[in-house]
């Protein structure tokens, strides 16, 4: 199995990972589903086959899939709850461990960028910056006191599970995530129907302008919005179109099996991501679709991937009607 290009969306570390080496963090709290959104189980076509998928990513073929009840938070994960994480576990993500991570060209200061260690070759706009990470997403001279509310960044997929554990949730898988995404709706290419701008509105963080070189921001933002930006979906889930990638926990292959439940193979190289990005656009990347995915390794980690966590129902719960 060769291991997917993900150098478009998001450059990863290189480093293949076991199950095994994983970190998982003691959980220290229940789990808080008051403030999660409840979805109830249900069938859904799965996937894409129109003239913006891509193929090679296996967005297809579209299928029926169903999926058991489940809890999803509402919006990514902030940068506030994850300081609240590492506060209570002393936990050091890979980024930390790395000593560096991927930031985006436009986004770090002059004085960083006499520091970037190196580049991706097929995509130069994504640099290697020393003392990247999720309390300095855009360099070691930036900070989030100003972006509690915004997504967590810098986060790989081992860092994501820390977090679920401690928290007492889990990511979701690929197939859940899809299906919430949706808010309802059937196989409609965003989370609120057809047109990217309906009425001219702005509905998600992404690439305003000509990439990579300039961002006109007009949806409001260059970098990451805050977590409930923009119209949520049908479910009330905010943001699942652009701003950051959303690690899931399938791992990925381009050849997707299973009708009921699926939670994809067994063992990979690379995980799951889905939701594009602030960094995509439609010249370029449009994965902001909700069929669009993408992958990289559990240890990688860059300025526009973030994760939110979902729950399973409780037993009692399962027929709950919105």
């Amino acid at each position: 199995m060769k291991e997917p290009d993900a150098s478009c969306c998001t450059p990863g570390q290189n480093h293949i990972i076991r199950t095994e080496e994983i970190y998982i963090t003691e959980c220290k709290k229940p789990c808080d589903r008051e403030h999660m959104v409840y979805i109830p189980g249900g069938s859904f076509l799965m996937g894409s086959e129109d003239a913006e998928s891509f193929p090679q990513d296996g967005e297809g073929p579209i299928r029926e899939v169903t999926v058991n009840s489940f809890y999803i938070d509402p919006a990514a994960v902030t940068n506030a709850s994850f300081d609240e994480f590492v506060a209570q576990t002393g936990y050091t993500t890979d980024a930390e461990r790395f000593g560096w991570s991927f930031v985006f060209h436009l986004l770090i200061s002059d004085r960083t960028a006499e520091t970037v260690v190196g580049s991706v070759p097929q995509a130069p706009w994504w640099l290697a910056v020393p003392g990247a990470d999720w309390r300095h997403p855009d360099g070691p001279d930036s900070g989030i006191s100003e972006r509690l509310d915004h997504p967590v960044v810098h986060v790989s997929y081992r860092d994501a599970q820390a977090y679920c554990s401690w928290a007492g949730k889990r990511l979701p898988t690929e197939a859940e995530w899809e299906y919430a995404a949706r808010g309802g709706l059937q196989s409609k290419k965003y989370p609120w129907g057809d047109e990217i701008m309906p009425d001219g509105e702005h509905r998600c963080n992404i690439w305003q302008g000509e990439f990579p070189m300039q961002n006109t921001a007009s949806d409001g933002y260059v970098g990451t919005a805050p977590v409930q930006s923009y119209s949520p979906n049908g479910y009330g889930l905010y943001n699942m179109s652009g701003n950051v990638w959303e690690w899931c926990s399938d791992w990925f292959t381009e050849r997707r099996r299973g009708k009921y439940q699926p939670k994809g193979p067994e063992k990979g190289m690379a995980k799951v991501m889905k939701g594009g990005s602030y960094l995509c656009h439609q010249s370029y990347c449009n994965r902001y679709r909700v069929a669009a995915r993408s992958s990289n390794t559990p240890d990688s980690s860059t300025g526009n991937i973030g994760f939110r966590c979902v729950a399973d129902a409780e037993p009692l719960r399962t027929n709950r009607k919105r």
